[in-house]
């Protein structure tokens, strides 16, 4: 055979690898299309992990420009749980945010910094998701828990999406973040704690963790019980993972060292 024969058979493959024409019927009918991407088992995350790249890099750019017009014009614009700061971080926040005023840190850091967060948790999650899945009893592969955390993660695509829409349309950023609300009121490690942990809860997140669910117990064949106990550790850890950064700056936000990378 000829490879002029053999180029029409591995261009398909090449391209069905992608595997793009899956995305739309995981938002609509998830446990059917995570049951045959966990019975292929197979490397099935680039589709997914592609488009959540592109989203949170073009959301974090929109938001860049948001913030570098609000502090052109002598606007800025607290993070999220800065109610817990004191007025003198929070002073120091603002001088910060206008002597860093520029490209780098309004583009080029934020977009850097959302390829390395999306492309972190998702492995932490996934090799989280397998150990623990396999110390209950779970028979399912790493490269099952990578492809289904990656599908699962579908949902804040959607979400990158819908808030960059809302910030084209009000010329202005998404305020608050998930049930932060519901944290807390005043000062405190605690306080800010449960208020960032919280912030991570919302429908899309939600939407996430139930496709995890769905995914795991397919590749595991734990029984309900052991893989929502395996799915509810993982994400426990995680939160409290990405909640620790804001307790770290909440007490020490007054270094100044600190404050220009807020």
């Amino acid at each position: 055979m000829t490879v002029e024969e053999e180029l029409p058979t591995l261009q398909p493959r090449a391209a069905r690898s992608w595997h793009f024409k899956r995305i739309v019927p995981l938002l609509i009918r998830p446990r059917a299309t995570l049951a045959r991407l966990v019975e292929e088992d197979r490397p099935s995350w680039r589709a997914p992990i592609l488009l959540l790249l592109l989203a949170t890099v073009a959301h974090a750019l929109l938001t860049g420009s948001i913030n570098a017009a609000a502090r052109a014009g002598g606007e800025v614009v607290l993070p999220p749980n800065s109610e817990f700061w004191t007025p003198e971080q929070q002073a120091q926040f603002l001088q910060a945010a206008t002597a860093t005023n520029n490209p780098t840190f309004n583009y080029v850091l934020p977009a850097l910094g959302a390829v390395l967060g999306v492309l972190l948790m998702w492995l932490v999650v996934s090799w989280l998701l397998h150990l623990v899945l396999t110390l209950l009893g779970g028979r399912g592969t790493s490269q099952g828990a990578i492809n289904v955390v990656a599908w699962a993660s579908l949902p804040f695509v959607v979400r990158a999406v819908v808030q960059s829409v809302a910030m084209l349309l009000t010329d202005s950023g998404v305020a608050g973040g998930g049930l932060s609300g519901f944290a807390p009121g005043g000062e405190g490690s605690l306080n800010v704690f449960l208020a960032s942990v919280l912030g991570q809860i919302d429908l899309y997140f939600i939407w996430h963790v139930i496709l995890v669910y769905l995914g795991a117990r397919l590749s595991s064949r734990l029984p309900r019980g052991k893989t929502w106990l395996a799915v509810l550790i993982v994400f426990a850890v995680v939160m409290a993972m990405r909640a620790l950064p804001d307790v770290v700056l909440a007490r020490f936000g007054d270094l100044t060292i600190i404050q220009p990378f807020l």
